[in-house]
Formats: structure tokens, C-alpha cells, sequence
């Protein structure tokens, strides 16, 4: 019988101690995707966040850009996703990238240079972050037209349409 509860004991140490080191290489990136009502790529009160609507992640060597790992999520009704991600990936640029919109008037995905298309983001344990949940910067597919009160958040704002065309 005290053979039989200590390898029980053992097992079950044995399987924890799996667990652990499991989970030790995962991470969690989560992160919201929204309409961008107003078309100047931030969050403003007039957008909405997005239910179904799917990104990827993308984790490409620094020297040559090889993809070497790459993954899909879609997001819920309040426009938030998880995307967990196995193994470290300290020598790597991971981008959370924008896939495709739920919304055909709110789909198009800005093709200026100098304008927000992914969220990069660190994952590796040797960053400081303690936590392995990565929170990447919200992304937004554009509508096809500004909403017409996009000029008075602006203005509320302290910025103008022009503001924003320069």
C-alpha cells in the first residue's frame, strides 16, 4: 500500500514537473482588432471593435526574413483574440498582422508605409516580462468613407481634418 502512494506521488511530481516546463515555453498574445471609422489609425469613440475578424501571427528571422512560424485567430464580440504561441522566440520579429475583416465596408488595410499594418511584439522569456500573456497594440482595417461626425471627434480631439491629411 505505501509503494502503491508513493509512486503515485512520484507520478504525479513527474507530470507536474512536465506541466511546468510545458507551459514555460507558451505564450498568450492577445489584442483588439477595430473599424477605423474616422480613417486615421488610432481608436477614436466613434470606432467599433470587430467580431470576427481574423488575424495572424508571424515570427520571421532577423537575418533573411524566413517565416518560422505563423499562426491564425479569430476575434470574439468585443473584438479581442488569443493567439497562443509554443517555444521561445528571442531571435525572431513577431508581428501580429491584420488577415481579414468581418465587415465589407470596414475592410481595407492601409497601404502607406509610415502607417500601422501589425503590432510587433517580444516573445521570449528573457525580456523582463514575467507574465507570458503579450498584449499587442490594437489594429484596424479602414472603412471605405470617414463617418461625418469624424470631424467634430477631431476637433474634440484638438486636431483637424487637415491635421491628419499632412
Amino acid at each position: 500500500m505505501a509503494k502503491s502512494i508513493i509512486i503515485q506521488a512520484v507520478a504525479l511530481c513527474f507530470l507536474s514537473l512536465l506541466g511546468f516546463t510545458y507551459c514555460e515555453n507558451r505564450f498568450f498574445v492577445e489584442g483588439k482588432v477595430y473599424c477605423d471609422t474616422c480613417r486615421i489609425q488610432f481608436v477614436t469613440k466613434l470606432s467599433t471593435y470587430m467580431k470576427g475578424a481574423k488575424v495572424g501571427i508571424e515570427c520571421r528571422d532577423r537575418e533573411g526574413g524566413t517565416l518560422l512560424y505563423s499562426d491564425e485567430a479569430e476575434t470574439d464580440k468585443s473584438g479581442t483574440y488569443r493567439l497562443p504561441v509554443d517555444g521561445d522566440h528571442e531571435d525572431d520579429i513577431c508581428e501580429v498582422v491584420l488577415k481579414e475583416s468581418s465587415d465589407p465596408k470596414c475592410s481595407e488595410v492601409s497601404k502607406d508605409p509610415f502607417l500601422k499594418k501589425s503590432a510587433r511584439i517580444s516573445l521570449t522569456k528573457n525580456s523582463g516580462i514575467s507574465s507570458p500573456v503579450r498584449l499587442a497594440n490594437p489594429l484596424g482595417f479602414l472603412r471605405e468613407k470617414p463617418l461625418p461626425e469624424c470631424t467634430e471627434t477631431l476637433r474634440e480631439l484638438g486636431m483637424t481634418v487637415d491635421d491628419i491629411l499632412q
